[in-house]
């Protein structure tokens, strides 16, 4: 079985270690874990990796986090992966710093790299995995917030997170959404 796993952030220097590109940070995490390299490809970066008899397809989208949907329909249409086996990864200003939430589908709660998916798609019926980055910025400066480096104490705790992110990408590809969401949500 084939999945496609999809760290949502932007490319470039400028981005990396901020808080929007958390779910990059997720799947480099899980390519490190394996060993794994991602090579430049069309639409995007990939990495693949084999899990217990999975085939797992890592993508960063090099098309930036608004037209995220473009890379995630090329690749599933090409891999020829079944939506089901699609998961997403983002940032989640409303869930507290270091929390996560998997769900099997949902509405795009005003993120604009779920808007795109979504758009592309025809619907929003795809695990999407939600890592809290924390909503700590003053009213009106929410792009600088999730556009920014994270703070020294936050960045010490990331290597948890990202593991703890990466066990449960491990458990959706062998034990389904259903039962990783009951083992994982309740950290």
């Amino acid at each position: 079985m084939k999945y496609l796993i999809t760290g949502l952030g932007n490319m470039g220097a400028e981005y990396d270690q901020t808080r929007h590109n958390i779910g990059f940070d997720a799947v480099d995490a899980l390519a490190r874990a394996f060993d794994v390299s991602f090579r430049d490809d069309y639409l995007g970066d990939l990495a693949e990796l084999r899990h217990k008899g999975r085939t797992l397809v890592l993508l960063k989208p090099s098309t930036y986090m608004n037209r995220s949907g473009k890379a995630v329909r090329y690749w599933l249409q090409k891999l020829k992966i079944p939506q089901e086996n699609l998961l997403v990864i983002l940032d989640d200003l409303n869930l507290p710093f270091g929390k996560q939430r998997l769900r099997s589908k949902g509405n795009h709660g005003g993120h604009n790299g779920l808007k795109d998916i979504d758009a592309m798609l025809g619907n929003s019926d795809y695990a999407r995995l939600r890592i809290g980055i924390g909503n700590d910025f003053p009213k009106g400066r929410q792009a600088d917030y999730v556009l920014s480096p994270w703070s020294e104490a936050e960045a010490s705790q990331l290597p948890e997170i990202l593991q703890y992110a990466a066990d449960t990408v491990k458990s959706f590809a062998t034990i389904g959404v259903e039962m990783t969401m009951n083992q994982f949500n309740k950290k």
